[in-house]
């Protein structure tokens, strides 16, 4: 059993709507919140809206502020998500013997798997950069994994599976 721990962090980019809610949201609080001040007759609707503004802002900020952090221990990959960088979620537990395959994402390794239908989940940062650093992995059949692994992750999961890990 071998003894490899790496780790790591990937920012998942913030998509252009949650932006957009972010600011509308935060934006409705604070005019809200002025109402309340100015128009005195209306102050009791103004608050509910100003509280309920101020709640939504908070769960789109925690929603859209996105990390995932990947954690490579004795063959078994975790994947955790962390919100607003203040929430911590464990995602998913991935072992390594049941991976069917790990290549980057545009390798002629995955030319086999381009028509099978499976599950995609994304846990990578969500856009593609040039050069495309993002992988896919096939675990057991029936799901799609993007991610964002480092170059020291990569090595450490080839080194403990050379059959099923490509770097191209």
């Amino acid at each position: 059993m071998s003894d490899a721990y790496v780790e790591c962090l990937v920012k998942a980019k913030t998509s252009l709507l949650g932006k957009f809610f972010k600011v509308l949201l935060i934006t409705l609080t604070v005019i809200l919140v002025l109402a309340v001040f100015v128009l005195p007759p209306l102050m009791i609707f103004a608050m509910i809206g100003a509280i309920l503004c101020g709640a939504g802002a908070y769960f789109v900020n925690l929603f859209t502020n996105l990390e995932y952090e990947y954690l490579y221990l004795d063959r078994e990959l975790v994947v955790d998500k962390i919100m607003a960088k203040s929430k911590r979620k464990r995602v998913a537990a991935y072992q390594l013997d049941r991976v069917e395959i790990l290549a980057p994402v545009k390798s002629y390794h995955l030319d086999n798997y381009k028509n099978r239908n499976a599950k995609v989940k994304d846990y990578s940062i969500g856009e593609e950069l040039k050069p495309d650093r993002r992988y896919v992995m096939y675990y057991e059949g029936g799901e799609k994994i993007l991610l964002s692994p480092s170059e020291e992750l990569i090595k450490i999961m080839k080194n403990a599976s050379p059959r099923k890990v490509f770097s191209d």
